[in-house]
């Protein structure tokens, strides 16, 4: 089974308009609510490529039911500790420049976490677990580390996709996969990229230091996987990118979904490209029609 933690959901109200103007009054062209976060984003994806997850994290008010009602319109299996606080809301603007408003998340309770610590008591050694997406402040990203700790005292894999430093010290506990972006993992070993040839040392150093594989995404430059110490290459494949915040999470799906089906690193990453491309070039997450597509376009080759 895959388990999917999102320690910090939120209702994505998505509003489009011509053209932004600060301090003036604006009129949307269009709008949309999805539910959000990036452990969340994983499930949906997943569920589209006939992978089954159950979804975790904490939800509460009527911002977490309408989350939990949309996941399961998707039949997507959720299991989230209730809270007393609102889950947020993220306004998201799609304008001639694109800009953000993101809640700071809700209020966890000593109670609430704990709550959330028995529900992985479930968790078996054929499980995978993907965490991924920053915390409410009230738990601190640390709280991370403790929930690792929970998944390897019950035998289970994870996958992080956390930026910073708990993506670092998460390493010596052997994740599944990692997944920086090219100036994430130079952020990692206080390095700078001009060439994919200087990066690839370091997605090897991942390995090294404790990843079982690793991804390395490059935008429109493809993407690489590290895995039993060789180095696999996928070219980006063209199109129109409109939906750049989704890709990452999908691209985590697509390799996930796969590997606990076939334990193929090599024909996970190639899923995993295919789903975080057609993310890419997609309004919302991509839907399993064109996932299928675009993965007829992917190749991939050991460089």
């Amino acid at each position: 089974m895959i388990y999917t933690v999102t320690l910090n959901p939120s209702i994505d109200f998505l509003v489009r308009l011509p053209e932004f103007k600060v301090g003036e009054v604006n009129r949307m062209t269009s709008d949309d609510k999805f539910p959000g976060g990036k452990g969340i984003n994983v499930s949906r994806i997943l569920a589209r490529i006939e992978s089954n997850s159950t979804a975790f994290g904490f939800l509460g008010g009527f911002t977490g039911d309408f989350i939990k009602e949309k996941l399961q319109a998707e039949a997507i299996v959720t299991d989230f500790v209730k809270i007393a606080a609102d889950t947020r809301i993220n306004v998201k603007i799609k304008s001639d420049i694109e800009s953000e408003i993101n809640g700071a998340g809700p209020e966890i309770s000593e109670a609430e976490r704990a709550q959330f610590f028995d529900k992985l008591a479930v968790l078996t050694p054929s499980d995978i677990v993907v965490l991924a997406g920053s915390a409410p402040a009230s738990l601190g990203q640390d709280f991370y580390l403790d929930v690792i700790n929970k998944i390897k005292a019950q035998g289970a894999e994870f996958v992080i996709d956390i930026e910073g430093d708990v993506l670092v010290k998460s390493l010596a506990n052997q994740p599944l996969v990692v997944k920086p972006n090219n100036h994430e993992l130079g952020a990692i070993y206080g390095v700078e990229f001009e060439t994919v040839e200087e990066l690839i040392p370091y997605g090897h150093k991942l390995l090294s230091d404790g990843a079982k594989y690793a991804m390395i995404s490059m935008a429109g430059d493809g993407a690489l996987l590290f895995a039993d110490g060789k180095t696999y290459f996928a070219k980006a494949v063209k199109g129109v990118v409109k939906n750049s915040v989704g890709a990452g999470d999908s691209m985590i799906a697509g390799f996930v979904g796969e590997f606990a089906k076939s334990h193929d690193a090599v024909k996970a990453f190639r899923q995993g490209v295919a789903c975080g491309t057609a993310t890419a070039f997609s309004d919302d997450l991509a839907s399993a029609e064109f996932i299928q597509e675009i993965s007829e376009q992917v190749v991939v080759e050991e460089r």
